[in-house]
């Protein structure tokens, strides 16, 4: 295939992907995404105890079911929701297995969207994330005492959001998107003597990746 004919070619594909009627966003439009959302943790997530006989505690990652609804007040302008099934999460210390604990990560962020009539609709977000921690599951006999309980506390803190969606038409779009949050939590273990095993701050600070199929209406 000559170079000529290889840039009809490129220009008639860029064009299809280009044609058609696109669904603009609006004011008073509701979009809604629905999909799955892999949340990994930074690296060297907290440490019991300090210089060279510190223990290192890690936190695994989860892939999970979210969803998100976002009110355009103008069309740039929106709010979005953030909601997921709750995620699950393996937390080592000093390289083994030690417990597990679930999460909501319930997050609440203004949005702009750049090109609300364009094909191709990319948006930025920032707000506030609040998490929640429950059904903590420690390995006491790891400890050396199975009666040993652990607890986290829950965190508040800032949360960023990159995305795109894509249309479809008929008000349907593929959407990708890139979040990050600044979650931190205080953890403690607790024993059957009532003594306590402070772990500091947990800092998990995740990455998220994620795709969705969503509606506008």
């Amino acid at each position: 295939m000559n170079s000529k004919r290889s840039c009809l070619l490129a220009s008639g594909l860029f064009a299809a992907l280009f044609a058609g009627s696109v669904s603009a966003h609006e004011a008073g439009d509701w979009l809604v995404r629905g999909g799955a959302l892999l949340i990994d943790p930074k690296s060297d997530n907290g440490e019991i105890g300090s210089g060279p006989g510190a223990i290192e505690i890690e936190v695994d990652d989860d892939t999970m079911f979210t969803f998100d609804v976002t009110y355009m007040f103008t069309q740039n302008w929106g709010v979005e929701l953030l909601a997921a099934v709750p995620f699950e999460h393996d937390i080592s210390v000093g390289g083994a297995e030690i417990a597990s604990t679930k999460h909501l990560p319930p997050t609440v962020s203004a949005i702009y969207s750049f090109l609300p009539e364009a094909k191709f609709q990319p948006y930025v977000g920032l707000g506030l994330n609040f998490t929640i921690f429950f059904d903590e599951d420690l390995d006491g006999g790891a400890l050396g005492d199975p009666g040993a309980d652990l607890s986290l506390d829950n965190s508040t803190g800032v949360a960023a959001v990159v995305g795109v969606d894509v249309d479809l038409g008929n008000e349907w779009f593929l959407n990708a998107v890139v979040r990050w949050f600044d979650i931190d939590t205080d953890g403690e273990v607790k024993f059957s003597d009532n003594s306590k095993l402070d772990l500091g701050s947990v800092e998990i600070d995740p990455w998220a990746f994620g795709v969705n199929v969503g509606r506008r209406f």
